[in-house]
């Protein structure tokens, strides 16, 4: 991978081609990977989340702690926060519906009988779902909603904040004539990370992890995205989602996306990622895809200080590489430093050497061995940028 400061002439400018049908010849084909970034056609097994989709928040108690925050407030923590985060990240296409039941369910046994913690047994596991849903089920209906958030006492002795997360089960629990397939589990302390809840709820809609779990519990988990899109890291400064997953949730359309499959070069007018859609001007471009192999490809967009993204310190032209072969937490994405040499927002940025990631005007990226290039060759006053992409 080569960073050159320069834009570099074209030799043949063709007109970018545009992904046609259910996603185009540039749309990955989803694997069996877990939450694969294959976008050819939706995995059934989890929620579309365009339109409507009605959670509830259950508030669980335990007999060797009474509560010092009121279910009140910790519905506060989390809403209506995560659901603007995804109103803000869809366009509008997507509305995160959550009813809080405002009062303490008392679990059957003391929090430290359920050994929780971020690998939790799995039989333990089982036992405190079981027992959290049966304390819930003369009151909720789970029949109406399609997620579940299972917020634990953050008092309590026994909980262990690092164990928050999404569990799959296996074996669905059967409660109110509907099979109840996933939950999301909460022990957050009060008040609790920032866009936990968001992170989440991607997995519930079948995005990964797109961190680097080091096998030793040592080094750094933030080197394939860094701060951009939670999927990496709730902390980080750019938590919109990447492109390529607004695709895949179908928040944006293929008239949205440019797909580059044939060598040469094409010029593209990308608006940021962030941006709002402005009614009649839908067709504007938001990703471009160079279509690399059968399960891979690099993907280009626009980043901007606003929306979910008004923390990030730098703005550009952002260059990733999608694999749909490679499963969750083994990097299916890897974003592309644009300044290998460089680190940028210390103190505030979770890996500072992908914070100044992002492409400004008149800079260039050379992608190896895949012999795309992308260079800037503008930053227009409405907010677009001038993108050129070649490929041997």
């Amino acid at each position: 991978m080569i960073t050159s400061l320069c834009a570099i002439a074209a030799t043949m400018i063709v007109t970018p081609a545009h992904a046609v049908g259910p996603g185009g010849p540039c749309a990955l084909p989803r694997s069996d990977a877990h939450h694969s970034e294959g976008l050819d056609t939706w995995n059934p097994d989890y929620p579309r989340p365009t339109g409507r989709l009605d959670a509830v928040m259950v508030f669980l108690s335990f007999p060797d702690s009474r509560p010092v925050v009121t279910p009140d407030r910790l519905a506060a923590d989390h809403f209506p926060g995560t659901s603007r985060f995804f109103e803000r990240a869809s366009y509008g296409r997507f509305k995160l519906s959550v009813h809080p039941v405002k009062h303490w369910f008392q679990m059957p046994q003391a929090s430290s009988a359920y050994h929780i913690q971020r690998d939790w047994d799995g039989d333990q596991r089982s036992a405190y779902l079981r027992d959290a849903i049966a304390a819930a089920d003369a009151e909720v209906d789970f029949s109406r909603y399609s997620l579940v958030y299972l917020v634990a006492d953050p008092d309590a002795p026994g909980v262990d904040s690092d164990a928050t997360k999404v569990v799959n089960l296996e074996e669905p629990i059967e409660v109110d004539g509907s099979l109840l397939r996933r939950v999301v589990t909460v022990f957050e302390h009060h008040p609790p990370d920032r866009n936990v809840l968001a992170h989440e709820t991607g997995h519930v809609l079948d995005l990964p992890d797109l961190y680097h779990r080091p096998t030793d519990g040592k080094g750094d988990w933030d080197t394939h995205v860094g701060d951009w899109d939670l999927m990496g890291s709730q902390f980080g400064l750019a938590s919109d989602p990447f492109g390529w997953h607004k695709w895949k949730l179908g928040w944006l359309a293929g008239r949205q996306v440019d797909c580059v499959t044939a060598r040469g070069s094409t010029l593209h007018t990308l608006q940021p990622i962030e941006a709002p859609m402005q009614p009649g001007s839908d067709g504007r471009t938001r990703l471009v895809v160079v279509r690399t192999g059968a399960t891979s490809a690099i993907a280009i967009e626009a980043r901007s200080a606003s929306g979910n993204d008004s923390a990030t310190c730098t703005e550009g032209v952002l260059v990733y590489r999608v694999r749909s072969d490679t499963a969750s937490g083994s990097g299916p994405v890897q974003v592309l430093d644009g300044h290998p040499n460089g680190r940028a927002c210390w103190g505030e940025s979770v890996y500072p050497p992908l914070a100044d990631a992002p492409l400004g005007a008149g800079e260039s990226l050379k992608v190896q061995p895949d012999g795309v290039e992308v260079s800037v060759r503008a930053h227009t006053a409405s907010g677009a940028w001038t993108v050129r992409v070649g490929r041997d």
